[in-house]
């Protein structure tokens, strides 16, 4: 079959994924056939499957996470996600460090819960020393990850989480007022008990985990307006609804930390691979193939199943959980550009439906496939100790949505649920050049209609510039879209989502700290899972920009 990529996706690809003297099409059938050579150990046709695996991604339908893509069939592992525990010792802090730098060598980011680390200036008793403190070593961990490239290929990625009731939160939240930590993200784990302090205006403890003595009662709401306002000045912290992620966990263990974009909650030492259905391809005539959609969606299952069994895990204990719990994690993308296809507003209560079809329907497609391979394959061992209540599960999990920067470049598509961030913009990559995008429906009907994608580009938004009421309702932008509907969109999406959803509520520069403060409690009252914003221009460098240098027609 013939590839169609786009000179963007042929660029990234060559700088990234491609093997020396590999072509694109040579990419997917040695990631086809490493994947597939797992049949054979159940008895299964490998070159039939192969040739499925091979024409789904090469059609881009489906794309599996980047660590997949560029060792399947060379070196390396295949997983994306993973998430180490930290206790309060040196020996723990500096061995689960040298575990994170092997996993960031391999190609995996990694999270962190930081808050069984005894507070800043605690008294240690065994040496009549003071305690450094989370925020010390998270910057020892950043100053490792620094020097350790993802896999050689990309910069290192983790997640730094902290509770709500740790003494260090408010020096915590404040991270990164003043620059650094860049190889982290970091979110604060808030309650419902905390949540509804808020909502009361109350008062909380916090309390050392060291000891479990109570330090100090603050209010509640002085630390959420402080997440807030750190929030609205650099998109740091986001914060995570850890009740909701536990009460929604398959599994009985505690889960306190997410993988670094926040998609893929795990328990200490797990894994996933994740993978995402291109959407955009999903539509025939202008209505959903959901015949296609069905059959993507199973043998996208069946692939991310297949990784676990090919993979080559960084560490034993991993490898352990790993095999222990198959946690997988198929998602979307191109979902703003299904919406382009079907004419639907990305702001609109159609659109929310639309949505909460689609992803009911791949998650109980995904789930259905995962049975049946229990029952052929044998289902995850701690499936007896889980929620479920059925005989056969392949997987504890089978539905994550996760960012998809890459894939979805390489797939043409629009990232992830994402609304377009702009319909033309410039991408700035690894080498720091910039790549030129411009979204494929709209330049369409923009030569149909006769309006300038130059001219859009300068304005930023099609709002700006002279085009039809038709055109200006439907291809709205992140910007262009209030921050209410992008968590109303996640939380059409998170209701049939086994993990959760790396989704960020974009927000013009004009926006206020109570704009933020009152997206992360609507987020809190529509149970998502977790919720990050971002003010447009809050940082002064950022991944895509609005503006155009040169002709962009």
């Amino acid at each position: 079959m013939k590839l169609e990529l786009s000179k963007n996706a042929l660029t990234l690809l060559k700088k990234r994924y491609l093997l020396e003297g590999e072509s694109p099409e040579e990419l997917f059938r040695r990631v086809a056939k490493a994947v597939a050579s797992v049949e054979k150990r159940y008895g299964g046709d490998s070159v039939a499957t192969e040739e499925e695996f091979f024409r789904i991604m090469a059609g881009l339908e489906f794309l599996p996470n980047s660590p997949t893509l560029m060792n399947a069939g060379a070196t390396g592992q295949l997983s994306a996600c993973f998430v180490l525990p930290i206790d309060d010792s040196l020996d723990s802090i500096f061995t689960t460090l040298k575990n994170a730098v092997m996993i960031h060598h391999s190609g995996g980011g990694v999270g962190f819960n930081f808050s069984n680390i005894r507070p800043k200036g605690d008294l240690i008793k065994t040496t009549n020393g003071f305690a450094s403190g989370p925020l010390n070593f998270l910057k020892v961990y950043d100053s490792a990850t620094e020097v350790v490239k993802q896999g050689g290929k990309r910069s290192g990625a983790n997640m730094a989480v902290l509770d709500y009731d740790h003494p260090d939160i408010l020096e915590f939240t404040n991270a990164k007022q003043k620059g650094g930590l860049s190889n982290f993200n970091i979110s604060i784990a808030l309650s419902d008990s905390f949540m509804r302090k808020v909502i009361a205006d109350s008062s909380y403890w916090l309390v050392n985990p060291h000891d479990d003595k109570r330090v100090c009662r603050v209010k509640a709401r002085k630390i959420f307006n402080q997440i807030a306002k750190r929030a609205w000045e650099n998109g740091d912290p986001g914060v995570i609804f850890i009740d909701e992620v536990n009460r929604k966990h398959p599994l009985n263990d505690y889960v306190s930390s997410t993988n670094p974009c926040g998609e893929q909650p795990l328990l200490d030492y797990e894994s996933c691979n994740l993978g995402s259905i291109n959407l955009a391809k999903m539509v025939i005539n202008k209505t959903i193939n959901w015949a296609r959609l069905d059959y993507v969606a199973r043998l996208a299952v069946r692939f991310l199943d297949n990784v676990i069994d090919v993979n080559k895990f960084p560490l034993t204990k991993i490898k352990e959980l790993t095999l222990l719990n198959r946690k997988i994690g198929l998602g979307v993308m191109g979902f703003a550009d299904l919406l382009f296809q079907l004419k639907v507003p990305y702001d609109s209560k159609k659109a929310l439906k639309i949505a909460d079809k689609i992803m009911k329907f791949i998650n109980s497609k995904a789930r259905s496939e995962s049975a049946l391979l229990g029952k052929k394959k044998g289902s995850f061992p701690n499936l007896k100790y889980s929620k479920f209540k059925r005989k056969h599960m392949r997987n504890a999990t089978v539905t994550t949505i996760a960012p998809t920067g890459s894939i979805s470049l390489i797939a043409d598509c629009s990232p992830s649920i994402e609304p377009l961030f702009a319909l033309t913009f410039m991408r700035k990559m690894l080498d720091d050049s910039f790549m030129l995008e411009v979204n494929k429906y709209f330049k369409k009907a923009a030569k149909i209609n006769g309006v300038s994608i130059n001219e859009v580009s300068k304005k930023g938004s099609i709002q700006k510039v002279r085009a039809s009421k038709e055109l200006k309702r439907v291809f709205k932008t992140a910007l262009d879209i209030k921050p209410e509907w992008h968590v109303k969109m996640q939380a059409a999406f998170q209701k049939h989502v086994d993990n959760a959803i790396s989704k960020t509520v974009n927000m013009p520069n004009k926006a206020t700290i109570k704009d933020v403060a009152e997206v992360i409690m609507l987020a809190y009252k529509l149970k998502c899972k977790g919720i990050t914003v971002y003010r447009y221009g809050s940082k002064p460098e950022q991944v895509l920009t609005l503006s155009c240098k040169g002709e962009c027609d």
